[in-house]
């Protein structure tokens, strides 16, 4: 079991009304074989406060339980407003080209494609459990990268197999010269509980 509350909670700011961060229940193949597709959404919540969260948190605990599937959450913020009229846009393309039956999707496709934060946090997937060296390593490397700044690297979040580490953005070109391997996701969710 996975529980990354502690370590999620700092990351959530709101700032105005406008402000929520997105969360989903998700099932993934690799977990549930007989899903068909490579994840199923279970649920999505639209976090609008800590507060929010919290109260919702046994809830969403359980609904991953009961249909074995985690709940994972992007920690960049998202509008509103913005996310509105992106769905507008996904609901005229999905009439346009005669998809009647992804029309339901639309907001939720919509959350998913667009941020508005200011600070864009970036997901460091490394799929293994790496040595104090590797990891000291990886982080001397990344402060090293343009630009330069003294909190590049926000936090360690715990995955299934290995880490998420969150990260502000950095010279992609320069760390993918020595770090090949690892997938840099520019705003992708993480893991927020895995039963």
């Amino acid at each position: 079991m996975i529980d990354n509350i502690k370590l999620i909670l700092p990351f959530l700011k709101f700032e105005s009304k406008d402000d929520f961060y997105y969360l989903q229940i998700l099932q993934r193949k690799k977990e549930n074989s007989e899903i068909g597709s490579n994840s199923r959404v279970i649920k999505s919540y639209y976090i609008t406060s800590e507060q929010y969260l919290l109260d919702r948190y046994d809830e969403i605990k359980k609904l991953c339980e009961v249909f074995n599937a985690r709940a994972m959450i992007r920690l960049n913020k998202r509008s509103f407003e913005k996310v509105g009229f992106k769905t507008m846009t996904n609901l005229a393309n999905t009439m346009m080209n005669k998809e009647y039956s992804f029309l339901k999707a639309s907001y939720d496709r919509a959350c998913g494609l667009g941020n508005n934060d200011s600070e864009k946090k970036w997901i460091l997937d490394i799929d293994e459990k790496p040595s104090d060296n590797y990891f000291k390593h990886l982080a001397k490397f990344i402060l090293s990268c343009e630009p330069i700044r003294n909190r590049d690297i926000l936090q360690t979040i715990p995955s299934k197999n290995g880490y998420h580490l969150i990260c502000l953005p950095f010279n992609l070109e320069k760390f993918k010269l020595i770090y090949s391997e690892i997938d840099v996701h520019k705003d992708n969710s993480t893991n927020l509980y895995i039963p």
